[in-house]
């Protein structure tokens, strides 16, 4: 078992090069191959070496740490990690880019990106990134102008209870990836997904602004450990005004989503 992480600021002699030629990561992968390796292990390859006096495998370890898993370090954003010590702004560029080579070269079923047409496609992608967190955490499915997925991006990490999302970091996100359409998600740890008036108000928010620029937000989805709910099927996107936006009616999601049967709106 690894020992304790050293403090902030704490000295430690001991480096990669100290250790024998045999154990060090680069090594190991070279002579027995990258599956050999732990998750430590495979970290400190991408990222090449640590701080003064301290070995990369020490800025691995914190890695896990601080987000618990490999999956975690991969949601995480660029401004996350570098909140991690031993983590500056080019080491975490290097875990992004890493995870994105990963995520297009990942096998999906006929060589061909999932087309998110309904509700049940996108709760199938986000309810195992964000059923088990004991934050809120939002995300976003960028999708092209077929509903293919482009990717699914992290937005914002809150408290135990809310989390803060600007239209303008969601957006951001869109406009990088040549989104045509949107889906966002977030979850409840508390385990109940009924939409909080903050949700409600946030949900018309990004509707009105994706009309504006052109991107439609085509759900909001609330996953809790007592289920998902979606603000589509709720009735709260359709309520935006039809003069503020600038999409059509016909989407093949707006379609399915609305012939299943609706919850109570709120």
């Amino acid at each position: 078992m690894a020992g304790p992480l050293p403090r902030r600021g704490m000295k430690t002699s001991l480096t990669v090069r100290d250790l024998p030629l045999s154990e060090r990561p680069r090594e190991r992968l070279a002579r027995l191959g990258a599956e050999t390796l732990s998750e430590q292990e495979l970290l400190a390859c991408i990222l090449g070496r640590g701080i003064a006096g301290e070995s990369v495998l020490v800025s691995a370890r914190r890695l896990l740490a601080a987000f618990g898993s490999v999956r975690g370090i991969a949601e995480a954003s660029v401004e996350q990690l570098v909140h991690v010590h031993g983590i500056g702004p080019a080491k975490a560029v290097q875990l992004k880019a890493a995870v994105e080579l990963a995520r297009r070269i990942a096998p999906t079923p006929n060589g061909r990106r999932p087309v998110i047409d309904s509700q049940d496609a996108a709760a199938a992608l986000v309810r195992p990134h964000l059923l088990d967190k004991k934050k809120e955490h939002f995300v976003a499915l960028l999708l092209d102008n077929r509903h293919q997925l482009i990717r699914m991006s992290p937005i914002a990490i809150g408290s135990l209870s809310a989390t803060v999302v600007h239209p303008r970091e969601l957006f951001k996100e869109a406009i990088a990836a040549s989104a045509a359409a949107i889906i966002v998600a977030h979850n409840h740890p508390s385990g109940d997904p009924d939409p909080s008036a903050h949700d409600l108000d946030l949900t018309r928010r990004l509707v009105e602004a994706g009309a504006l620029l052109g991107i439609e937000v085509l759900d909001h989805l609330i996953v809790g450990s007592e289920g998902i709910v979606s603000l589509r099927a709720r009735g709260v996107i359709s309520e935006t005004p039809r003069r503020r936006r600038s999409f059509d009616s016909g989407s093949r999601y707006r379609r399915r989503v609305l012939a299943q049967d609706r919850p109570e709106r709120a």
